[in-house]
């Protein structure tokens, strides 16, 4: 069995195991009900697609610093990703919130700064599109990865700096805002699938970058000879 085939299996079986813990382990929380088991999906989402961003910021870096089509290839595939968990971050959280508070939404600190962040990385792809030529969009698209960053440590504060409408942290939080210890390694496990299902996409959307970027490098050279 392939190396690839043998990653996506044991990533199924991880996402299996995670989303029949959320369920069945877990105990129930007798405030939320059974809706605050979308917690397991949102939270370890959010986590993710923060990382993801920080392997994009890392690779954005690394291009501007080296100039190596290789680092842009990981950038884009990396803003990819984050931006899928993202989304999944921003679907979840109007589903949990509408039957806890009332509302599907409020423009508070964590949550805008979240779509922000999502806003700024669909903005990053869209800008990839509006420049042809390759190493000036690698490097444009860079630069502004940089800049985009710059709300990842926003969406991870807010909650901490400001009042909001959001949940305080149940990670890594004030004394007695902690999780029941059965939920948090519920919590910690799914985030271990989703990491899992990270990289696994991550790895399958660097190799279609890079033999995108292969076959670019061809054609110029054939046009050129």
């Amino acid at each position: 069995m392939k190396k690839s085939a043998f990653g996506g299996v044991l990533v199924l079986l991880l996402l299996a195991a995670a989303t029949y813990a959320a369920f069945f382990v877990a105990p129930l929380d007798t405030r939320q009900g059974l809706i605050y088991r979308i917690l397991f999906l949102h939270v370890s989402s959010a986590w993710t697609g923060l990382i993801a961003f920080f392997v994009c910021f890392v690779a954005n870096l690394a291009y501007v610093w080296r100039r190596e089509p290789r680092w842009d290839w990981l950038g884009i595939a990396a803003a990819e990703v984050g931006l899928a968990f993202t989304t999944v971050v921003l679907i979840t959280g109007p589903i949990w919130a509408h039957p806890v508070w009332g509302i599907w939404w409020t423009w508070d600190a964590r949550l805008t700064s979240t779509f922000v962040l999502w806003l700024l990385y669909v903005s990053y792809l869209v800008l990839r599109t509006l420049l042809e030529e390759s190493e000036r969009r690698a490097l444009f698209s860079a630069l502004f990865g940089i800049f985009a960053f710059i709300d990842v440590p926003l969406v991870f504060g807010s909650i901490r700096w400001w009042r909001t409408q959001h949940p305080q942290p149940v990670v890594m939080g004030d004394p007695g805002s902690g999780l029941d210890p059965v939920m948090l390694k519920v919590l910690l496990f799914y985030w271990l699938a989703q990491t899992g299902l990270m990289i696994l996409l991550l790895a399958a959307r660097y190799q279609l970058e890079a033999a995108r970027g292969d076959l670019e490098i061809a054609r110029r050279e054939m046009e050129a000879a």
